[in-house]
């Protein structure tokens, strides 16, 4: 038989194909092994066998077969002119296999970037579609002999799920058969005390030794098998100190059997069952964390109600259907309101709590719930392109990324176990050179392997990442990755710009001055009046006017004559008063300029009445009625509603704050003042906000950027932290690491204290972990713990990271 140079499979001779690869002759099982292994040749790319970590024979896909990117099609995102796809790649089978098809798909022209996530075999692939293809870059992946799948959160339950499943059989076996064991060790220890008959005490050691062979080969065959992959890779992992301590305690009891003396199996079985017992809490936990993902993946129908077409599958729905949304549905796409009127509970994509309401014009996220209105909406986004999918991509990517502190525990990882295996050799020869029995020279050696093994210090980052970043989520934060909650921990300054950040965004009418005689006979009378003439104009100034009317009682006063004179005002006879006045009215709005134009007398008291408005950046509409002045409408600006608090919380948790605007020097300091913020900038360009930050970076502060306009982009990217106003429907992470998809400025100090609090928790397990180790150690080399108490205690040093980890879920924005 024959083994293939490719795929390590054994077959008869007479199916040998020969070739000549790389400059030495080949033989393969098959032209497909050939094929890919002149790929990978051709591609200079040969390193790949002298670094891939497996042996199991065969290819997962066949490199010959077409490959059939229908299925994929519809999960190409689009971003920047570039194409990305997620795929699953089955096949991998260690870290070289993730080396070969991350190089492959990045030598195919077009493709920008490739990554290959091992742990979970995704692989997300850029590429330029005009000079690749999707067919390309799946084939290429193909040619290599590995199967690319459309990746779904499904797919990647289901693996989780598998890998639960595993754990618990694996686990109720170890312990069925530990328990079982227990009693025969119990008999067996008493025996050497009390003395036992010959053929009884080996009868009950083969009886344990059969109990102890399933525990160790089949429950422990995890350990076994990465302890392997990882000394034929050269690495010392966590699982090389299991297996050596188990088998340690297996291999010697199996040769005390063979010279009639003390055993041990008690020892090997309940290590690998408290360990499993762990690993098994350590997966409900990473379960149960990455879950933010997958309730967001749930929360979107697979069928909409189009217009005129009823119920269809999701994926028939295009940007510009119709689709009709009735009381307790989901939307399913995101899109705009044109007929109908509702309320949207959107809390669980923002955390907005209150119902949302929806009328013509307004946006809708898909995954969000429908109240007790109908309401039809025009589809703006599909597929990855919603809002919902974004955010559940930069969930996902959140949870993927490691923090510093992350990296340090793998540095330190990546040490340790090398030094305990040293440690664990030098305690045995220690304890044989003193003078000790061999029996306890080994079990004290055991015991340093176990009790060292360095899996809480794995833990304590990963854990408290995930569930900061679901519980960031679920209150309608979204974090770009990991190290945005550590860096939000250490900001000093909060840097904010004014419109639409601090403020609302859009003038509104603050206060109405009445001068003189007033035709329209009342203050709310007057206004309808204005915002008669002003429903006419497309100026926002005017639009404050009208908004204000709406909340006023009555039908809506007619007008003809309207006319707009740009950059002065505009005017209009209301022709049907009636509701308002009773009678017909000339109405004049605009500027000082426009009024003194018109002939309108403009007396001295107006003028001391608009000063201290225009001094404090607000703009003042000039109204005269029927020829005569009749008041002063101020609109401006105004501070968001929950701006006060947000701005106290922030100062509460030592934060200084400053403002950058683009804006007019003296409206922006007349926000400021407002706000009783000090430090200002104003009349600042891009560049200017992003130097502004760059100054106060230079002198040490780290600073915590909000922003919401694309001439914030510069800022938010020199920021330490920048944070973007998502405003619920534009939820953009280009130059933000973070977004407020709840459109409230109190989320703010919220991601502050969600980064204090999960740093906290993290330094928290890391000092642990070390801590435990600094003490369990010594006592374990003193000779003082018995290897099944070591086992116990490192299991519970894991479920202690675990638990800890669990308070950053009791995290709540007010706390």
């Amino acid at each position: 038989m024959l083994r293939c140079d490719h795929c390590l499979l054994a077959f008869p001779e007479r199916e040998a194909v020969r070739a000549e690869v790389g400059g030495a002759a080949r033989v393969f099982c098959c032209t497909g092994c050939r094929g890919v292994a002149e790929l990978i040749a051709a591609e200079g790319l040969s390193g790949f066998y002298a670094g891939r970590r497996w042996d199991e024979p065969g290819l997962f896909a066949d490199p010959e077969r077409p490959v059939d990117a229908g299925a994929f099609r519809d999960a190409v995102r689009r971003a920047d002119g570039l194409a990305e796809l997620d795929v699953y790649i089955d096949g991998i089978r260690c870290a070289s296999c993730v080396w070969l098809n991350e190089r492959l798909l990045a030598r195919l022209p077009g493709v920008a970037s490739a990554r290959v996530n091992y742990a979970t075999h995704r692989a997300r692939v850029r590429w330029d579609p005009a000079v690749a293809s999707l067919e390309g870059v799946l084939g290429r992946i193909r040619a290599a002999g590995y199967e690319p799948k459309p990746y779904t959160e499904s797919e990647r339950q289901r693996a989780q799920d598998a890998e639960t499943k595993d754990l618990l059989i694996r686990l109720g076996t170890a312990f069925f058969l530990s328990t079982q064991l227990m009693i025969y060790a119990a008999a067996l220890y008493a025996g050497y005390f009390q003395g036992m008959e010959p053929g009884l005490r080996r009868l009950m050691e083969v009886i344990a030794l059969g109990l102890t062979l399933p525990v160790f080969l089949y429950s422990g065959a995890p350990f076994l098998r990465s302890a392997w992959r990882g000394l034929r890779a050269g690495r010392f992992n966590m699982d090389v100190l299991i297996a050596l301590g188990s088998g340690a305690a297996l291999a010697y009891s199996v040769y005390q059997m063979a010279r009639g003396g003390e055993v041990y199996f008690d020892t090997a079985a309940m290590i690998v069952t408290l360990v499993l017992a762990g690993r098994y809490v350590e997966a409900r936990a990473r379960g149960r964390a990455s879950e933010a993902v997958a309730r967001l993946s749930r929360l979107l129908p697979r069928e909409a109600r189009l217009a005129g077409r009823g119920l269809v599958p999701l994926a028939a729905v295009a940007v510009g259907d119709l689709v009709e949304v009735v009381p307790g549905e989901r939307v399913p796409l995101d899109g705009q309101v044109v007929e109908g009127a509702s309320e949207v509970d959107e809390a669980l994509l923002t955390g907005e709590a209150r119902p949302v309401p929806k009328a013509p014009g307004a946006a809708v996220i898909g995954g969000t719930v429908n109240q007790h209105g109908a309401f039809t909406f025009r589809v703006t986004r599909v597929g990855e392109d919603t809002v919902l999918s974004g955010i559940a991509r930069a969930v996902e990517s959140a949870q993927a990324e490691k923090p510093r502190l992350q990296a340090l525990a793998d540095r330190v990882t990546g040490w340790f176990v090398p030094a305990v295996l040293v440690l664990a050799v030098a305690t045995v020869a220690l304890d044989l050179a003193r003078g000790g029995p061999a029996h306890q020279a080994l079990m004290t050696g055991v015991a340093v392997l176990v009790i060292a093994c360095p899996c809480s210090l794995g833990l304590a980052t990963p854990i408290a990442v995930l569930l900061a970043s679901g519980e960031a989520s679920r209150r309608g934060l979204l974090a770009r990755n990991g190290d945005v909650l550590e860096r939000a921990a250490g900001a000093t300054v909060v840097v904010l710009d004014k419109t639409g950040t601090l403020t609302r965004g859009r003038p509104v009418l603050r206060e109405v001055v009445l001068l003189g005689r007033n035709p329209a006979g009342s203050r709310d009378a007057l206004v309808r009046v204005v915002a008669a003439v002003e429903r006419r104009s497309e100026h926002s100034l005017g639009r404050a006017v009208v908004e204000a009317a709406r909340a006023l009682p009555g039908p809506e006063p007619k007008v003809e004559g309207f006319r707009a004179v740009p950059g002065r005002g505009v005017a209009g006879v209301v022709v049907d008063p009636g509701a308002a006045t009773g009678a017909g009215l000339r109405v004049e709005v605009g500027n000082r300029a426009f009024l003194s134009e018109a002939g309108v007398a403009l007396p001295a008291e107006a003028d001391r009445a608009a000063e201290p408005h225009a001094a404090a950046g607000e703009t003042v509409l000039w109204v005269a009625v029927d020829g005569a002045l009749a008041a002063l409408l101020v609109v401006s600006d105004v501070l968001r509603e929950e701006a006060p608090e947000a701005l106290r919380e922030l100062r509460a948790l030592g934060l200084e704050i400053a403002i950058v605007s683009g804006d007019a020097a003296g409206t922006t300091r007349a926000v400021a003042a407002r706000a009783g913020i000090d430090r200002v900038l104003a009349e600042a360009s891009p560049l200017d906000k992003e130097r502004e930050l760059a100054r106060l970076q230079a002198a040490g502060a780290r600073v915590l950027m909000a922003g919401d306009g694309v001439n914030d982009a510069p800022a938010l990217t020199r920021a330490d932290v920048g944070v973007a106003m998502g405003r619920g429907t534009d939820v953009t992470l280009e130059s933000a690491d973070a977004v407020l998809v709840r459109d409230d400025l109190r989320l703010l100090p919220a991601l502050v204290r969600l980064g204090r609090r999960t740093t906290r928790v993290i330094r928290q397990n890391v000092f642990w972990a070390f801590f435990y180790n600094v003490v369990a150690i010594p006592l374990a080399i003193a000779g003082t713990l018995h290897p099944i108490v070591a086992a116990a205690a490192m299991a519970a040093s894991s479920l202690f990271v675990v638990g800890n980890s669990l308070r950053v879920r009791t995290w709540t924005s007010a706390s």
